[in-house]
């Protein structure tokens, strides 16, 4: 049951966030020779001389990979910040760095400052990292547990829809020419200011109001409006359940949540995921698509036009798995994803391979990119985000997706830094070294992660309780060692807290 609230939370959310990030993965590829001359005529200006081909490259690859950079500080710094402000908040305040960011980098050609395109790239990047840790876990706090999968898949489909959107506005009649370009970047406004109109008259995370502020009559309420019904008590005893066992502690910090046995394989489990999330070697297909384009005797300018394919095959696959999470699971769609990237990446190595000797092999190696991003779409392009926001208990969530996010932003860079080393030693045969990583993450993944749509926190703690080898009950000691009070000392505080008010008497 989706209530208006829950769609429009979702959806508001993931555009003044998520798509953001999509957009500006790709927003930067079309006005590439424009924006490098650019820094020439800059330079020239300022020293007397033309930059040399080395140092322009150089100021292109950090221009490009230091979003990454920006991404991972906002992964460190968005677990206090989500503490403190709450799920919603953060989404809100997140805004100021995607404003602060949009206007440098549109007003660097007027004010003749590459180092502001360069400064709005970081920013825009730490954007990113907050709202791509952020998001994810507001969405899987306000979701009922029956489409939590559905409702988590919505950050991948907008990343898609944003890389897709970065596509169409590049286009020479719209923004991708020498004059317009940087409207492309000061289109990051409008969803921004979108996200701030709407969002605030959402509910907060009624988890977040529940468990770490013990506000019960807010947290009533915001369960209220995301469920569209009246009688949410027995949402409110799930939360309870959990409440009772993490009342009065202290938020899970990073080197806590490593340490904790009771959580171990989730932790591995999360690092797989999102380390194959971005080493599977889908930068590496973005990278080749104009050259195979090309190869195929596509004319130069029709390349642009042709390569929105590439943007819609992710949105349609990206949409396609949404729908059908709930019904398959997270666990076929993630392993099946990495599966049929393994045989595309190998049928796309060959085609490569002799797409010189046989005149239609080009038009296979399309096929293949097409292929490979609709299989990554599919599972591995959203699921990731949607296990991390289920693992862990509620004051283990900020913790865990901030080490997700770390590893999701140093991977990123790892590839941006080393895969023109890979792609000049091994050539086309570089795919191979994607294909093995896709084939080491679906093999533990098949024989480590359990399924688990339409299950509770609770549940899903159980089912890794038996290989991180503690009982259900050592698994709750866990948590919070030494600082978890007794069962009957929680009962009486929560029936105090009803007795002064915080809630109606008939939630228990």
């Amino acid at each position: 049951n989706w209530s208006g609230s829950l769609i429009v939370a979702s959806l508001t959310g993931a555009f003044g966030s998520s798509f953001l990030y999509g957009y500006n993965l790709s927003v930067v590829n079309a006005p590439a020779a424009y924006i490098k001359k650019f820094y020439n005529e800059t330079w020239e200006r300022r020293y007397g001389f033309s930059v040399d081909e080395s140092t322009l490259t150089l100021l292109w690859s950090i221009t490009v990979s230091i979003f990454a950079i920006g991404g991972l500080v906002g992964a460190i710094i968005v677990t206090p910040i989500a503490k403190f402000f709450g799920r919603k908040c953060t989404l809100l305040l997140n805004n100021v760095f995607a404003v602060t960011a949009a206007l440098l980098m549109s007003l660097s050609l007027l004010a003749g400052s590459f180092e502001m395109l360069i400064l709005g790239r970081v920013i825009m990047g730490v954007d990113a990292g907050i709202s791509l840790s952020a998001l994810p876990m507001y969405l899987s706090e306000i979701s009922p547990k029956e489409i939590r999968g559905s409702l988590g898949q919505v950050t991948a489909i907008f990343i898609c829809i944003g890389v897709f959107t970065g596509q169409v506005l590049g286009l020479p009649e719209i923004f991708g020419q020498e004059s317009r370009w940087p409207f492309l970047f000061g289109a990051i406004v409008v969803p921004s200011l979108i996200q701030i109109l709407i969002l605030p008259f959402l509910p907060e995370s009624p988890r977040y109001l529940l468990l770490e502020k013990h506000n019960t009559s807010k947290a009533e309420k915001a369960f209220q409006r995301f469920l569209g019904k009246d009688d949410v008590s027995h949402e409110i005893e799930e939360v309870l359940a959990e409440s009772r066992v993490q009342r009065n502690t202290k938020l899970v910090s990073i080197l806590q949540l490593l340490r904790m046995r009771a959580v171990r394989w989730q932790v591995i489990t999360v690092v797989v995921t999102m380390g194959c999330y971005q080493l599977c070697g889908l930068n590496a297909i973005w990278y080749y698509t104009n050259n195979i384009f090309s190869e195929a005797g596509i004319n130069h300018e029709t390349i642009p036009y042709v390569t929105l394919s590439t943007g819609a095959v992710e949105t349609l696959a990206a949409v396609f798995s949404g729908l059908v999470i709930e019904r398959l699971g997270r666990r076929p769609l993630l392993i099946g994803g990495f599966g049929l990237m393994i045989v595309f990446f190998a049928v796309l190595t060959v085609s490569l391979t002799l797409q010189n000797t046989v005149h239609w092999l080009p038009y296979l190696s399309i096929f293949c990119i097409l292929a490979i991003i609709a299989s990554f779409c599919i599972g591995p392009g959203g699921i990731p985000f949607v296990l991390t926001g289920e693992f862990f208990q509620q004051s283990q969530r900020p913790a865990a997706f901030m080490i997700a996010g770390t590893v999701n932003w140093l991977s990123n860079f790892a590839v941006g830094l080393l895969f023109p080393f890979i792609q000049a030693g091994l050539q086309t045969y570089c795919f191979l070294v994607f294909a093995a990583i896709c084939f080491a993450g679906a093999t533990y993944l098949f024989f480590v992660l359990p399924e688990t749509k339409h299950k509770t926190f609770h549940e899903i703690s159980q089912a890794f309780a038996k290989r991180n080898k503690v009982t259900l009950e050592m698994q709750e000691m866990n948590h919070y060692p030494g600082e978890r009070k007794s069962s009957a000392e929680q009962e009486s505080n929560f029936t105090s807290s009803l007795d002064n008010g915080e809630s109606k008497k008939g939630i228990v």
